[in-house]
């Protein structure tokens, strides 16, 4: 199975509302790559701020929304469900550029390749699009890690 549904991202993302931002996987290549979707509502919280009369999703909301993204994949290239004590903490942002806004009524194309895995470090490539269009794109770091200071990743770092 290539796709996930809402209720099989949970189980690998801690996220919740408002903070979970990813609606469905699209489709997922184990150690490749991960296209998935976040629909851009107007009912989100971060619109009543930003901006009451021009209504846009932040850019921090948008790396978030990618970075999710990639934590799926990574999951899933492993081959595990994360557990209670298991996090991913974002270790870098390069070359973020942010090329048009997102607006309520979206729907955000998240795409991201893995670039490279190496001790316990997750590089990736992600961009977001709106029909086509180019929202954002950044170079991601990531790193796994559970609260007890264990580190599963290292299994993958050969993937």
């Amino acid at each position: 199975m290539t796709t996930l549904d809402i209720n099989q991202i949970k189980e690998y993302l801690p996220h919740r509302y408002p903070m979970l931002l990813v609606d469905r996987v699209l489709n997922w290549e184990s150690g490749k790559n991960i296209t998935a979707i976040k629909n851009v509502t107007a009912n989100e919280e971060f619109f009543n701020g930003h901006f009451p009369n021009k209504p846009v999703m932040p850019g921090v909301l948008m790396i978030e929304a990618m970075a999710q993204a990639a934590a799926l994949l990574s999951f899933l290239t492993m081959g595990q469900k994360p557990d209670e004590n298991t996090l991913v903490y974002f270790l870098g942002i390069d070359n973020a550029r942010f090329k048009r806004p997102v607006e309520p009524g979206d729907q955000l194309k998240l795409e991201v390749e893995i670039i490279k895995v190496a001790r316990g470090i997750w590089k990736y490539k992600a961009t977001a699009s709106v029909d086509g269009q180019l929202a954002v794109e950044a170079d991601l770091m990531c790193t796994l890690r559970t609260v007890e200071g264990k580190d599963p990743a290292p299994a993958a770092a050969g993937q």
